[in-house]
């Protein structure tokens, strides 16, 4: 943060009421960047926006968003509002987003982890987050992941099923698995938690969401600080 977010920080901090502020300094407390989600492609805005809900749920941050074909589009009733407590990164600039987006991933040391019902290569019963920083992929509600994440991919993870129908909808499978890894991750002596410097960027930007009719507050600080 530099110094001008930290002095309006400071300013509309007494705008938060203490309820609020309690609940800001509890959720942050469980919130992660150990496990992070990557969506490829996703065209249903239910299921983008029930994934997110998830995340939010389980207290996943970040959230890599790969725009190739289609736009990443929420459904508000689904939604609930999720997305404004995560952080979400967006690739979305060329034909095929998904090069970049994982090689910004490894660059900050997470390890790819595809998921698909195709593999038999490890299951979310004995996944082991012990090994590092983990990134899990999850593709298109027909194809699933792209060609390009499974060549670049470290790993693949799936679901055991015992069914005739070969996989579930997207949203389910985000939400068993990440339930599942979530939970194995808070139980384990894995360092998981944010750094401070973390927690502070986070905490503000949550503040901010907090405050009705920000944008003239802003305005009226902004003119008095740059005097």
């Amino acid at each position: 943060m530099n110094d001008y977010d930290r002095a309006f920080r400071e300013f509309i901090l007494p705008m938060v009421n203490d309820s609020r502020k309690e609940l800001l300094d509890n959720v942050i407390q469980y919130r992660t960047r150990y496990l992070t989600v990557v969506l490829e492609d996703i065209y249903l805005p239910q299921n983008a926006s029930a994934v997110l809900r998830t995340c939010d749920c389980f207290g996943i941050q970040d959230v890599t968003i790969i725009e190739n074909r289609n736009a990443f589009e929420l459904n508000p009733e689904v939604e609930r509002g999720a997305a404004q407590w995560l952080t979400l990164h967006k690739f979305n600039t060329k034909k095929n987003n998904t090069p970049d987006a994982i090689l910004s991933l490894k660059e900050q040391g997470y390890r790819i982890v595809a998921t698909s019902p195709h593999t038999s290569e490890s299951n979310l019963s004995s996944f082991s987050l012990e090994k590092g920083k983990t990134a899990l992929v999850m593709g298109t509600e027909w194809e699933g992941i792209s060609k390009t994440v499974q060549e670049m991919a470290d790993e693949f993870l799936n679901i055991p099923m015992f069914g005739f129908t070969e996989s579930l909808n997207l949203s389910v499978s985000a939400a068993i698995i990440l339930q599942q890894l979530s939970t194995k991750l808070r139980d384990s002596e894995i360092l998981w938690r944010l750094q401070e410097s973390e927690k502070e960027e986070i905490m503000y930007k949550w503040l901010r969401n907090s405050i009705h009719r920000l944008n003239p507050i802003e305005r009226a600080f902004k003119k008095n600080y740059i005097g």
